[in-house]
C-alpha cells in the first residue's frame, strides 16, 4: 500500500500558506531554497502537501520563531520529520547561487546589528502568529528584565516594521498594529499593582501621560512598568490628555514628577510643560510644583529649560528613581 496520502488529505499551497500565516510566496521560496517542499506533486508540477509536508513546515515556523537562521531551521525540521514517503530520506535540493542566497526574502524586516530574539520576534510578527509573538516577548522579559527587553527587543523590532511600513506604502500596518498590542500586553502583564502614595518617601506619585493628540503610549506604558518594579508609586493616564484634565489631576495628586509623552514634533507643546511645571499646591509658604519630564522625539530642538530630558529608558527610571532616592521628590515654588 502506498505510504502516500489521499489527494483528499493534502493541502494546496494558497491554503497551507493561510494556516501558517505566512504568504504563498514564502513557501515557494523555502521550497526553492531549502528544499523544503511538498513530497508529491500532480500533474502540471502544482504542489499538494501532505500532513508530513505540514508538519516539517509547522517546525520550521516554530523554530525560525525563536531566532534560528531559516537554513538551519529548515534542515532541523527535515531532520525531525524522519524519512520521507516510502522510507527514502526527503532529498535535499541544490542551493541557489550565493548571490540568491544572500537576497532579502520576502517579508524580511530591515533589522541590522539585534539580538536575536529580535530576529524570532520580527519573524512571527511578519506571520502575524500571535502565540509566537507571545511566546517571544515573555521568554525576553523573563530571560533578560524589563529594561532590556524593552530597549534591545521590543523597540529595535517596532522600529524595523515602522520603516518597512514607511517604504511598503499602506503594508505592515496589520503586523505594527499586532505586535504593538502584544507588546502592550506583555508590559501590563509585568507591571506590578501601584503602589500607595505613603509606601514611598516623599509620597507623590510619578504622573505619566500623553500630551493631546499623541496616541502612542507604548514607551509610557514601559515606563510605568519600570517604575513600579522599584516600587514607586505611578498614575498612568494613557493616550491624549486633554490639557484640562491633566491640570485637574496635576492639582488632585501633587505627583513627584509629571512625564510628558510627545512622539511627534506636531503634539509636542512647551507652554503645556511650562503649564504644567507652573502647578503648584501646599500652604502658603511651603508650595511645592512637579518636576517636570519631557520623553518622545517630539521634543527634539525644543528648549525646555528647567525641565528634565532623559537621553535612554534606563536614564528615565534612574532619574525618576533619584528624585525619590534624595528625600525631596517635588521642586520648592
Amino acid at each position: 500500500m502506498s505510504d502516500i496520502p489521499d489527494t483528499a488529505t493534502r493541502l494546496t499551497t494558497g491554503a497551507l500558506a493561510r494556516r501558517l500565516g505566512v504568504s504563498p510566496t514564502t513557501l515557494r521560496s523555502w521550497d526553492r531554497r531549502y528544499g523544503i517542499g511538498p513530497a508529491v506533486r500532480t500533474d502540471g508540477r502544482h504542489r499538494r502537501w501532505t500532513p508530513r509536508d505540514v508538519a516539517v513546515l509547522e517546525s520550521m515556523c516554530r523554530l525560525t520563531s525563536t531566532g534560528v537562521p531559516p537554513a538551519e531551521a529548515a534542515r532541523a525540521a527535515k531532520e525531525s520529520a524522519g524519512p520521507g514517503p516510502g522510507g527514502a530520506p526527503a532529498a535535499p535540493r541544490a542551493p541557489e547561487p550565493a548571490t540568491r542566497a544572500r537576497s532579502r526574502a520576502a517579508g524580511t524586516l530591515p533589522l541590522g546589528d539585534v539580538r536575536q530574539e529580535c530576529r524570532g520576534l520580527a519573524r512571527a510578527a511578519v506571520r502575524l502568529d500571535a502565540p509566537a509573538v507571545e511566546e517571544q516577548l515573555a521568554a525576553a522579559v523573563e530571560t533578560h528584565g524589563l529594561a532590556v527587553a524593552w530597549q534591545e527587543v521590543m523597540v529595535p523590532t517596532l522600529h524595523a516594521v515602522g520603516r518597512k511600513w514607511a517604504s511598503s506604502g499602506d503594508r505592515y500596518i496589520e503586523v505594527e498594529h499586532l505586535l504593538s498590542w502584544h507588546m502592550s500586553t506583555a508590559l501590563r502583564r509585568c507591571t506590578s499593582p501601584p503602589a500607595r502614595q505613603g509606601d514611598a518617601p516623599g509620597a507623590g506619585p510619578v504622573l505619566l501621560a500623553c500630551v493631546p493628540g499623541e496616541q502612542h503610549t507604548l514607551a509610557l506604558e514601559a515606563l510605568n512598568a519600570g517604575l513600579g518594579e522599584l516600587g514607586l508609586p505611578t498614575r498612568m493616564f494613557g493616550a491624549a490628555v486633554p490639557v484640562e484634565a491633566l491640570t485637574a489631576a496635576v492639582d488632585r495628586l501633587g505627583p513627584a514628577a509629571v512625564v510628558l509623552w510627545a512622539q511627534s514634533r506636531s503634539t509636542a507643546s512647551l507652554p503645556l510643560a511650562r503649564h504644567i511645571a507652573g502647578a503648584q499646591w501646599g500652604v502658603k509658604g511651603a508650595r511645592r510644583r512637579p518636576v517636570v519630564m519631557l520623553g518622545g522625539s517630539g521634543w527634539i530642538g525644543r528648549s525646555g529649560q528647567g525641565m528634565l530630558r532623559p537621553t535612554s529608558f534606563q536614564d528615565a527610571l534612574d532619574t525618576l528613581a533619584g528624585l525619590y532616592a534624595t528625600g525631596a521628590p517635588t521642586a520648592p515654588a
